[in-house]
């Protein structure tokens, strides 16, 4: 079954482009809620013609946005609460272990791609409970409720076998391991309401972020990322997946 409502943050570009993309090709959602820091600048998210995608816009290291975006949510979805959402915006600050100390540039990568995935996902708690109430028994999917974070092989502790020496990576593998961490204590904390929780990573993908050189182009994954997201069910809740539902060691 689909999901009723989805919420896809960063979907001005790249994967949460590609993910609202695929999106609308499922007739049975009801609501597509994109996000993007200037909505105004969006031209292709908002290129995009179908009335059952609202794109807001939202600053995720912004308390008052958050705030403001939440509310927004509340009134989209109505009684019948949010079914899905994806935390997908993120960014990468080059960091590495022989870069000049810089307090600043770790703090911003830990907020964007952490701190604020937390906070938005604890203020959308409310409207994920609610849909998650509207069906009996413990039978978890998207289409019931579920909070999917788009995370990264490089948060994978047990896979880091490339440090930070050839790509200054160190603050981003940190943003990364954190995130998989609150996955999975989320979805422990969940339990008793029915929420699902899993983490994915998207692949090597032809974004601003992962080059040109990528192996796969951001419809190869997103196509992909939203055929796992249908398969998802309680044997999957609390871990970390490849694209292709493949596990991927924390």
């Amino acid at each position: 079954m689909s999901p009723g409502s989805v919420v896809v943050t960063g979907a001005n570009r790249g994967i949460g482009l590609g993910l609202v993309q695929q999106l609308v090709k499922d007739k049975n959602i009801r609501h597509i809620i994109a996000t993007a820091r200037d909505v105004e600048k969006a031209t292709e998210l908002k290129s995009i013609k179908d009335s059952r995608v609202h794109v807001l816009p939202l600053t995720v290291t912004c308390d008052k946005s958050l705030d403001t975006f939440v509310s927004k949510v509340g009134e989209i979805v109505g009684s019948d609460g949010l079914s899905l959402l994806i935390n997908n915006a993120g960014v990468l600050l080059s960091y590495g272990t022989n870069t000049e100390p810089n307090r600043a540039v770790i703090a911003e990568q830990l907020d964007v791609n952490t701190t604020s995935v937390v906070l938005l996902t604890q203020k959308l708690l409310p409207l994920l409970k609610n849909a998650a109430s509207k069906e009996s028994g413990d039978q978890l999917s998207v289409s019931r409720a579920a909070v999917i974070t788009i995370s990264s092989g490089l948060g994978s502790i047990t896979d880091n076998t490339s440090g930070s020496a050839q790509f200054p990576v160190l603050a981003y593998r940190m943003s990364k391991a954190a995130i998989n961490m609150f996955g999975r204590t989320l979805a422990v904390d969940l339990k008793d309401d029915n929420v699902l929780v899993v983490n994915f990573c998207p692949g090597w993908v032809q974004t601003n972020l992962g080059g040109k050189n990528a192996a796969l182009t951001v419809e190869q994954s997103t196509a992909e990322l939203i055929s796992s997201f249908n398969k998802l069910d309680n044997s999957h809740n609390g871990r970390f997946f490849m694209r292709n539902l493949k596990p991927y060691e924390f």
